[in-house]
């Protein structure tokens, strides 16, 4: 495991999950699940299983510092690369490459989100390795595919060539969200699957693709390679990492490049992207509700999310099909069917009520 190392982004916001979700505590460093962990600490855990603590590295953004050194209190403050400003994932993964790059030209890295569930983390873990493997014998970009179980339209597909012998397969393109009919279709030939944001590369192959694809970022924080992990390092970010362009690593790089690859996998996985996502996920009464919380009297009441303050004892009756989520400041009660307005509505709320509700 001596050249294994990850990358856990931990900077988004998590609008969907308002008003559970907020600007200054986002989903990843919330116990959404029940358990007494956040997402940012059962991810944390699962990659112990690839290397040691030391190589594991969180990107974020400055305002999130404190509160990683708080989930993550074994991990040493050199280990969290805190962006200055928020430009997508292109420059904070460019950053950190070149960072690592300094402290080992042989390594191998791991992309990963912090908010996402996986169910089966031993099936995870063997398909990392599996693509480590690959990725230190190969100048190749890997990433995990899922295998969809359904026509969804909300995330990302990979269309890959089923042709390659083995379990690792050439990517042909990736494809942005599509409607429910292209969904379908993508469903039934078979050749496609949804886009997790989870890479594998060696740094030299990321590096090499970075000034090839996106010569403009690559160009910004090479300039900075005798500072990284100097005493000069924050200095040079502070003053170049704004001027990086707001880009994702997918459309700077991996949908230009023709040395990506794909591993598809069923490791029990959701990005957790919703409550409705969230809801499907977690164990639910006889009348298919799910609830958290102190105390709760459900009377003619199914199909519900419903997440309470420890303290508080609610009493629901005839609701169908809703998510409720009392955060103290905010009730929201609203049609799951509807969740994908939450985010615009939170948007209203923070524009009349101030950025406190944000």
């Amino acid at each position: 495991m001596t050249n294994n190392y990850v990358l856990i982004m931990a900077g988004g916001v998590g609008s969907r999950f308002w008003p559970k979700s907020r600007n200054n505590f986002p989903k990843q460093f919330i116990d959404i699940l029940g358990i007494g962990k956040s997402l940012l600490q059962l991810t944390y855990e699962r990659f112990l299983n690839i290397c040691p603590a030391d190589q594991i590295y969180i990107l974020s953004n400055d305002q999130y510092v404190g509160v990683i050194k708080e989930q993550l209190p074994e991990l040493s403050a050199a280990n969290i690369i805190a962006e200055p400003s928020r430009n997508n994932t292109a420059p904070c993964i460019t950053y950190a490459s070149f960072k690592i790059a300094n402290l080992n030209p042989a390594a191998n890295i791991v992309v990963a989100p912090s908010d996402h569930l996986i169910l089966r983390e031993d099936v995870f873990v063997n398909k990392i390795k599996e693509a480590l493997e690959f990725a230190e014998q190969n100048p190749a970009l890997l990433t995990l595919g899922i295998s969809p179980s359904r026509p969804d339209t909300g995330y990302g597909y990979i269309n890959y060539k089923r042709e390659t012998q083995g379990t690792i397969y050439k990517v042909a393109r990736f494809l942005e969200k599509p409607n429910l009919e292209k969904a379908k279709e993508f469903l039934s030939s078979g050749d496609y699957l949804w886009n997790a944001g989870i890479f594998i590369w060696k740094v030299s192959s990321i590096l090499d693709a970075l000034k090839k694809h996106a010569h403009d970022i690559y160009t910004l924080f090479l300039k900075g390679a005798e500072f990284y992990n100097t005493p000069q390092e924050q200095e040079f970010i502070k003053e170049n990492y704004p001027l990086s362009p707001n880009i994702s690593i997918d459309y700077a790089i991996l949908e230009k490049a023709d040395n990506v690859y794909t591993i598809p996998g069923e490791f029990g996985w959701s990005d957790l992207g919703t409550w409705a996502s969230l809801y499907e996920v977690l164990d639910k009464d006889e009348q298919d509700n799910v609830f958290h919380g102190y105390n709760v009297n459900l009377q003619d009441t199914r199909n519900c999310m419903i997440q309470l303050p420890k303290h508080k004892i609610a009493v629901i009756k005839g609701l169908d099909n809703y998510i409720v989520v009392d955060d103290g400041d905010v009730l929201l009660i609203y049609p799951k069917n509807k969740e994908q307005e939450i985010k615009e509505v939170s948007k209203n709320i923070v524009a009349v009520c101030g950025k406190q509700f944000s």
